[in-house]
């Protein structure tokens, strides 16, 4: 790292270090700098790029034909919510990576360094993160467009469907701040996010109804917040969706307000939890 890349300029070995500029500004500093590692190393956004149009596509045309959608819509449609849901999820992966390599590099040491204000470093992660994340929400959404996908419900409606994945995102932000702190290296980071978040995309109503599957896992399905999400976001862009029946959960009648209250605890147990454990790993 140079010190161009630093939030409060170079010290002089006969000046006195400048002041931070505060807590903004350095924040912004460190999520610029995240910007630009994803600039300068396209191949790490394969994630955030390439993966979610290849799930759109090859469930879209492969799988399209044999899997029907609630209410006998579209099955692209249907699968849209899925693939967002999906992606926001795999969010948390960029932001652990990140945090996992400043750490190894011992770039998180040269920080501490610096007169800069606490919580920049994880503020900026976590903020690179989220821009991050819009990046995958429009390439999915112009692809949809591209193999037929469209929003029925009118514009306020979408709109509130696109802030309730952006909020998931926020959550799921601080879930990757909090695993970065804890695992020291991004081999473990991945092994452990891969390991605990593709299965749960999968248990849930990502790619095929929740009707379909045998009693206990369609339980664990039902309460997924992956279902509840890729459901709100269908039911605001109009597409076809699990129908709520009487005896269904509560999470499947109302999957909006179910959403809204795992992004408020997410963010409310994982964000504390995050802080700690990265004060705790960079005063080793």
């Amino acid at each position: 790292m140079t010190a161009l890349t630093l939030p409060t300029g170079t010290v002089h070995p006969d000046r006195t270090p400048e002041p931070a500029r505060g807590l903004a500004h350095d924040t912004w500093v460190i999520a610029r700098r995240g910007l630009l590692h994803m600039k300068r190393q396209p191949e790490a956004l394969s994630d955030a790029t390439i993966q979610p149009i290849m799930f759109v596509l090859l469930f879209a045309y492969v799988f399209g034909g044999a899997i029907t959608a609630p209410g006998g819509g579209s099955y692209k449609e249907f699968l849209m919510g899925g693939i967002f849901a999906q992606t926001i999820v795999f969010s948390a992966f960029g932001v652990a990576m990140g945090l996992a390599n400043d750490r190894k590099n011992q770039a998180v040491d040269r920080f501490r360094a610096l007169p800069m204000a606490r919580g920049a470093v994880l503020g900026g992660h976590a903020v690179a993160s989220l821009i991050k994340a819009l990046l995958p929400i429009v390439l999915m959404s112009l692809c949809g467009l591209t193999i037929g996908w469209r929003i029925h419900d009118g514009l306020l409606s979408a709109v509130f469907g696109y802030v309730l994945l952006i909020g998931f995102a926020f959550a799921m932000t601080w879930v990757g701040v909090l695993l970065g702190s804890v695992v020291a290296t991004p081999e473990g980071v991945q092994g452990i996010a891969f390991a605990a978040l593709f299965p749960i995309t999968f248990m849930a109503s990502t790619f095929v109804p929740t009707e379909t599957m045998p009693g206990f896992l369609r339980t664990i399905a039902e309460w997924n917040p992956v279902t509840t999400l890729a459901n709100a976001a269908r039911i605001q862009f109009g597409n076809p969706s699990t129908v709520a029946s009487p005896g269904d959960p509560w999470s499947i009648a109302h999957p909006t307000a179910y959403s809204v209250l795992w992004i408020v605890g997410i963010i409310g147990v994982c964000a504390p939890l995050a802080v700690r454990a990265y004060q705790r790993s960079v005063a080793k």
